[in-house]
């Protein structure tokens, strides 16, 4: 959904609080002055024990409480800003809140925890926080909240002669080679491309890491793809978007795909590159079946663990580069195959609290990275154990010499069961994919 449809001018304020549970309280009351039908001590004593079993803080300054109630409306958000800033006891010492970001969810919102994303997402870029924090009055802030949450972006590509030349070329070279569409990777330009900066006469789908709504803010883009490039090569993002684009359904193996972008940050368009989908991913149609991703997966959680994993793998934990597994689908059939090497950090809590969509669970998921085994995923996100050890027997499946035993077991796995299995190589940094024993190198190695 839009977000910018649901914020109101009315409900955004300057917080005069120095905690958090005051703040919540003022933020409450713009809230009951437009629905006085809400239960403000039963939503009030909901926020705060959500903070008791998992912080909202987001990092960068930014917390983002939420609860559901029952309320006949889909969702309420309010939002306060404090200059001074606030403590709130899930930030690092001498660090404060400055932007609070209030959700209210109806028991009959189904996307929920798709809304705490596209917020996550957008308040994870520090310029965009501080544009928030640093507008001069509210209603300046208000603007920028409505331009952010709709998805528009300030940056303007640079649109030099070449560049409208290559990406004329592209279109041309698509028509010619018959391509069903033209992939376009923003990250080109530093900031990003914005949305109508080109206009395209075929489908174009957008490759970039900034967070863009698809079809919105302007975008003559058919759709967006959200995958982080953190290599200096020219299109690295190429492969792991061929895959998002094949799990959402916007193109098929019989497609021939036409590319165009350049080194990432160069702002120049150098390199058109057809890819044909069939042939990039001939390893894994190689067997009977040719469904890349099992029935229960749902696309959204198998790009959540990826951009995770591919964070995991460049950034590591605390300096130290860190290896691990995620198996995804399938988890009753997986469970016969996996035992518990640590007490399960993830049993007892709601499902909620622990899907990998959740935009909190990004820094439990890498911290639980440390520990040795596999992350255990259910098709809709739901995390269902950590540190499992995998006693799959893969003796069928062949692994390129210097491979461990996290890929093997990751190969085995995905043989036992419909599955799909994502090992992060800490010596390597690479993200491989693994699906019926078949790999997928991801992303390329560290040097």
């Amino acid at each position: 959904m839009r977000l910018d449809k649901i914020i109101a001018r009315s409900r955004i304020i300057d917080l005069r609080s120095l905690t958090l549970e005051a703040a919540l309280e003022e933020l409450l009351d713009v809230c009951i002055a437009k629905f006085p039908d809400l239960k403000r001590e039963s939503i009030l004593k909901g926020l705060l024990a959500r903070e008791t079993t998992m912080t909202t803080y987001l990092g960068l300054g930014v917390a983002l409480p939420h609860v559901r109630v029952r309320t006949s409306r889909r969702y309420i958000l309010a939002i306060g800003r404090s200059r001074a800033g606030m403590r709130h006891h899930g930030a690092m010492s001498g660090e404060r809140v400055h932007l609070i970001i209030m959700l209210i969810a109806g028991e009959s919102a189904r996307d929920t925890l798709q809304v705490l994303a596209s917020i996550g997402r957008l308040v994870r870029e520090r310029e965009i926080v501080d544009s928030f924090v640093d507008a001069p009055d509210l209603d300046t802030l208000y603007e920028r909240l409505l331009g952010g949450f709709g998805g528009m972006r300030p940056i303007q590509a640079q649109q030099n002669r070449v560049n409208r030349l290559m990406f004329r070329q592209a279109e041309h070279v698509a028509r010619g080679a018959g391509c069903s569409a033209t992939m376009v990777f923003g990250d080109t330009f530093i900031g990003g491309i914005e949305p109508a900066a080109l206009r395209p006469r075929l489908k174009t789908i957008l490759v970039t890491r900034n967070p863009i709504e698809p079809g919105e803010g302007g975008s003559n883009f058919t759709d967006t793809i959200q995958v982080r490039s953190f290599s200096s090569q020219r299109m690295a993002q190429l492969r792991s978007a061929l895959l998002v684009a094949l799990t959402r359904g916007l193109i098929s193996f019989n497609d021939r795909i036409c590319c165009i972008g350049g080194i990432t940050g160069s702002n120049q368009f150098d390199t058109i590159v057809v890819a044909e989908i069939e042939r990039e991913f001939q390893t894994l149609l190689s067997g009977p079946s040719t469904d890349l991703l099992p029935e229960d997966v749902e696309p959204e959680v198998l790009e959540r663990v990826l951009a995770v994993a591919t964070e995991l793998a460049v950034e590591g934990r605390e300096g130290r580069p860190v290896g691990c597994l995620f198996v995804v689908g399938d988890t009753a059939k997986v469970e016969e195959f996996t035992k518990p090497l640590v007490l399960n950090p993830f049993y007892g809590y709601k499902e909620e609290d622990r899907n990998i969509l959740n935009p909190f669970m990004d820094e439990t998921v890498k911290e639980y990275s440390s520990i040795d085994g596999a992350f255990v995923i259910r098709g809709d996100g739901v995390v269902e154990a950590a540190g499992s050890l995998v006693q799959a027997t893969g003796n069928a499946v062949t692994l390129p010499s210097g491979l461990g035993s996290r890929h093997a077991a990751a190969a085995a796995i995905s043989v036992a069961a419909n599955c799909i299995a994502i090992a992060v190589s800490s010596s390597t940094g690479q993200v491989t994919l693994f699906r019926r024993g078949v790999m997928l190198p991801l992303t390329e190695r560290r040097r």
